[in-house]
């Protein structure tokens, strides 16, 4: 089973996703891009805002 993200990473990663139309579904592109957008200090916060950014942006084109 995966882990479960939590809700602050979800919120914001939703309200990046609505609001930037700039991601991708490639998590190093991702990476490089976020820093234009919010300002994450914590590299552990950062991946997994990216990874579930990424993830939401494969969920989108799927549908």
């Amino acid at each position: 089973m995966g882990r479960i993200k939590q809700k602050f990473i979800k919120n914001r990663a939703f309200e990046l996703v609505c609001e930037h139309e700039k991601f991708t579904t490639d998590f190093k592109k991702n990476k490089e891009i976020l820093p234009e957008f919010a300002d994450v200090k914590n590299k552990k916060t950062k991946n997994k805002l990216v990874g579930y950014i990424t993830r939401l942006e494969k969920q989108k084109k799927r549908y």
